[in-house]
């Protein structure tokens, strides 16, 4: 089985390039796989499931419901951006939304998938953000809002984003060793793949006495790239 792995394109109508190129990619190479794991950040925001009438996210919801009809199975992790995606998009799309951490076999090795962003605990006032979103008491009273209004709300919110990443160092904002490990640990794998930190590498760690991978995948600006498992090894695909 061939699968595709990819994250952090944050498709917005401002990025026409990128969202060219996960078009084309969903036309072609993608087609080419069994499967196409997306985790997460699809989308630059998500501002509720009613949003997909608008003509951009049609757009792309078509173009995934193609690839899904064609025979590509095709499962999303939500991401920090994107996290608001639903029943109604899924549906849709014909895209499974799944909860992380995701385990599934690659050969004869467990892998886990996440998106990222609950590896980062050093940045502590975005864990607290991120408890914040993810409760089903805030989701709800926010949907309730007009969609307009939502769409001011994650515009601020992208702005004080990049605001408070200025001020923080990087390292902050990247993944916590501990934390790595007791994902691994938690899991029993000894292969992890995720997004969210924008660092694409392979970083080899001991965890238990044994030898583990962590993949980072790289983020999208104007060309299709990822992680590609061929039914015998992880390669990178794309130049990114």
């Amino acid at each position: 089985m061939t699968i595709n792995f990819i994250s952090d394109l944050h498709l917005n109508p401002d990025e026409p390039a990128t969202t060219e190129a996960f078009l084309g990619f969903l036309a072609g190479a993608a087609r080419e796989a069994d499967a196409l794991w997306i985790l997460g950040d699809l989308f630059e925001y998500w501002a509720g499931d009613d949003d997909l009438a608008s003509p951009f996210n049609a757009g792309i919801a078509g173009a995934l419901r193609e690839l899904v009809s064609s025979g590509v199975t095709t499962k999303l992790i939500v991401g920090n951006r994107d996290f608001l995606l639903g029943k109604t998009f899924s549906q849709e799309t014909g895209v499974d939304i799944v909860s992380e951490p995701i385990r599934l076999m690659l050969g004869d090795r467990q892998c886990v998938l996440l998106h990222g962003d609950a590896l980062c605990t050093d940045d502590v006032a975005y864990q607290q953000f991120r408890l914040m979103v993810r409760n089903p008491a805030w989701q709800a009273k926010f949907l309730a809002q007009p969609l307009a209004v939502r769409h001011q709300i994650a515009a601020d919110l992208r702005a004080k984003s990049e605001m408070s990443k200025q001020g923080k160092a990087l390292e902050i904002m990247d993944v916590n060793a501990d934390a790595v490990t007791r994902a691994f640990r938690d899991s029993g794998a000894s292969l992890m793949i995720h997004g969210h930190t924008h660092r694409p590498a392979m970083h080899k760690l001991a965890v238990d006495g044994g030898t583990s991978q962590r993949y980072v995948l790289p983020d999208w600006h104007g060309h299709a790239c990822g992680i590609q498992w061929d039914g015998k090894a992880l390669r990178n695909f794309g130049s990114r």
